[in-house]
């Protein structure tokens, strides 16, 4: 699942944010050698450190070399074959931004707003001249809010597309709430509305809830920090605003779900009518609000977190209206710091970049401006980066390799012993039915009502933000289009998209060393396969078995079928709990269950539907390591990567996805893994056979 930008009132602040903060914790953590430095097609043996038995730690035994020399540079927070991806992407739509500045396109062409919208980002004289007066009209009407009727009005307005529970596994949104658009829960043919918790600037409730000496430290220097943002915007009684803020945020924050909890369907699928609310969640004037939201005429929603709406709206009800609007005022503040002058900006990323994530230094301003346009018009990006970097023959490779790993997860499926007909019947219709995206979409998103001026970078934000929002909004009702894509094809990442039944693999992760024409089988499987079967896995996994083959909310289980899974599933958390990155912080079994038994799925599979090819009757050693040690090596270089502690930290609270060192060792569910490396009881990662987890 893709990690999204966490979108406040624009989708532009945050994605920035979330690509230097959070995007590291994306699905595929990063192959252990650096792309640029690769010379030879298959396994990086200089990455590896040979003192380390395979048995003992496979992680360090496929990356400790690269670990020992490598140093994260001051302005990144993590590096690996991710970052180096990312890098070689972002340089690429770089070069394709400057060709659209140079290119004197017409304007209210795509090229040309690309051009506009790079300029005004990189106009930072301009942005300083103007100072706060972009944000002085928005602050005004904050300050004008007159009584709780009107503070719903001005919720409302706030709401926007900024969240995304089962695609991107994004459940943060730093509005009161949040709207994800996607196909029903319960009409699977039609696009409904799902409203999801919000109101949080810290990344996850834990930061507000923890009693840990850590927490403590972030809460006392954010306060200070939301002092210094008040009064850089010119606010007055700064500390006793910024102390009534957290204590809000906090109370908020005490009432959300957590992100283990946010991950059962189930508890997810809760139809309200319009009625229901003032009902179910009283407090908030919720005809005000959807009005103000441009959602009067909604019939209903799937609301995510019931107690948390209910707790938020009598929030509304029972804190101070003053307190509501230095709320208000702050988080558009901190949303749009990055787009105002240099003293918010810098302010900001002195918390939200050092103190939250260890970050030293901020990237350079241009790649910071690549980020935007990448975000606001990605579509428009993409449709030229496909086209000069992504030529037919690389889709038609992937497209082979996703068949056969697709038809070795068929043969899986056929042979499981443990489901009843019926369950295994369904299994392989969704199988049947999988959508597989290769590069790119079938259709581009259409930017014609985007305006986008050269010299207002604060106002195409903000009317960037409104566009996503009110394009969102328009399809509500509407009939589902089962070929969409949620990111473009720029971005190194890959995604399950369960309620369309469908998989998104973008053009920028096919490429070395994820994908490597010239590279031997056994490494291409064990890399990019592994990927490719983790998504495929994905469509059964503890959220993926919740749907059918259509994408619905349907128990296609037979209940001693359930009960043989969850008892596999649990093994696995289980095994999860166990790993402690720090002697106060332990992995969440339960709430990276999805993606670690993707992981263990998707190695299994890829690993079958290697040795169903061709190419693995013709393979070959590569300096002394047999074809399936290169498997499996490939595997683990895929997640060699260096963290800084303060964003580790914040994974583990705030991600669906395990560190990158448990994900690499995982391979001991896997009994060829064994075989390969001569594994043996009393060998650290050993587990015996009956210990090993084996699901699909």
């Amino acid at each position: 699942m893709k990690v999204t930008p966490k979108s406040g009132n624009f989708s532009y602040v945050h994605g920035i944010i979330v690509t230097l903060i959070l995007a590291v914790f994306f699905l595929f953590a990063a192959r252990a050698q650096n792309a640029p430095e690769q010379t030879t097609h298959g396994i990086v043996v200089a990455n590896m450190d040979p003192s380390v038995k395979p048995g003992d730690n496979f992680y360090l035994y496929a990356n400790g070399g690269w670990i020992k020399r490598t140093e994260i540079p001051a302005d990144r927070t993590r590096v690996g074959v991710f970052n180096a991806l990312a890098d070689v992407s972002n340089e690429r739509v770089a070069a394709l931004i400057q060709d659209a500045v140079k290119s004197g396109a017409p304007a209210g062409s795509g090229t040309r707003k690309i051009a506009d919208l790079y300029n005004s980002y990189m106009d930072e004289a301009g942005i300083e001249k103007k100072g706060l007066a972009p944000l002085r009209p928005h602050l005004d009407a904050i300050a004008a809010i007159k009584d709780k009727r009107e503070l719903a009005h001005a919720l409302g307005e706030t709401l926007r597309a900024d969240v995304d529970a089962l695609n991107n596994t994004n459940f943060h949104t730093p509005n009161l709430f949040g709207l994800w658009v996607a196909p029903g829960f319960n009409d699977s043919d039609h696009y409904t509305g799902y409203l999801l918790q919000g109101g949080l600037e810290l990344p996850d409730r834990e930061y507000y809830v923890s009693a840990s000496d850590r927490m403590r430290e972030v809460r006392s220097r954010y306060q200070v920090h939301i002092s210094a943002m008040l009064k850089l915007a010119g606010l007055t009684n700064n500390d006793a605003r910024a102390a009534n803020i957290i204590k809000l945020e906090y109370a908020i924050a005490k009432d959300h779900i957590s992100l283990a909890d946010n991950e059962d369907i189930h508890k997810a699928n809760n139809t309200w009518k319009q009625s229901d609310f003032a009902a179910n969640a009283p407090g908030l004037d919720w005809a005000e609000y959807f009005r103000g939201a441009g959602l009067s005429k909604q019939a209903s929603f799937i609301v995510w977190q019931p107690t948390a709406f209910t707790a938020e709206a009598l929030l509304v009800d029972s804190t101070p209206l003053d307190v509501w609007k230095d709320w208000l005022a702050y988080h558009l503040i901190e949303d749009y710091a990055r787009v105002l002058p240099k003293a918010l900006a810098s302010v900001r990323f002195a918390f939200f970049g050092k103190t939250l994530t260890g970050a030293e230094e901020e990237r350079p301003r241009s790649y910071r401006a690549v980020l935007m346009v990448n975000d606001l018009l990605g579509d428009e990006v993409g449709q030229m980066y496909v086209k000069r970097y992504f030529p037919p023959e690389s889709k038609a490779q992937a497209q082979a390799m996703v068949t056969n790993i697709v038809a070795a997860f068929r043969k899986r499926l056929e042979g499981n012993t443990w489901m009843d007909p019926s369950t295994k019947a369904e299994a392989l219709a969704k199988l049947g039915t999988l959508n597989v995206g290769i590069g790119y979409p079938e259709t581009w998103e259409n930017y014609s009502a985007y305006e986008v001026k050269p010299d207002d970078v604060f106002g195409n934000v903000w009317r960037g933000s409104l566009f996503k929002y009110q394009r969102e909004i328009a399809r509500l009702g509407k009939p589902v289009d089962r070929k969409e894509w949620c990111m473009t094809p720029q971005t190194v990442n890959a995604v399950n998209l369960p309620l369309h039944n469908g998989l998104n693999f973008p053009a920028a992760i096919l490429q070395p060393p994820f994908f490597d024409p010239q590279a031997p089988a056994a490494v291409n499987y064990g890399a990019i396969g592994s990927v490719i079967g983790h998504e495929v896995s994905h469509t059964f996994d503890s959220e993926g078995a919740a749907f059918d083959s259509k994408g619905r909310v349907r128990n296609w289980w037979t209940p001693a079928d359930l009960k043989q899974f969850e008892e596999r599933t649990a093994k696995l958390a289980a095994q999860y709990d166990k790993y402690k990155p720090f002697p106060d912080l332990s992995v969440n079994g339960k709430q990276t269950l999805g993606e670690n038994i993707a992981d263990v799925a998707g190695i299994a599979a890829s690993y079958d539907g290697y040795h169903a090819s061709e190419a693995e009757k013709t393979a070959l050693t590569q300096d002394g390591f047999s074809p399936d040690q290169q498997f499996f090596i490939a595997f683990g270089q895929n997640y060699g990567s260096k963290v800084r502690e303060a964003l580790l930290r914040q994974q583990i609270l705030a991600d669906p996805h395990a560190p990158s060192e448990y994900r690499a060792d995982t391979v001991r569910n896997i009994d060829a893994w064994y075989d390969a490396f001569h594994v043996q009881a009393g060998e650290k990662l050993y587990l015996a056979p009956p210990d090993r987890v084996r699901i699909w």
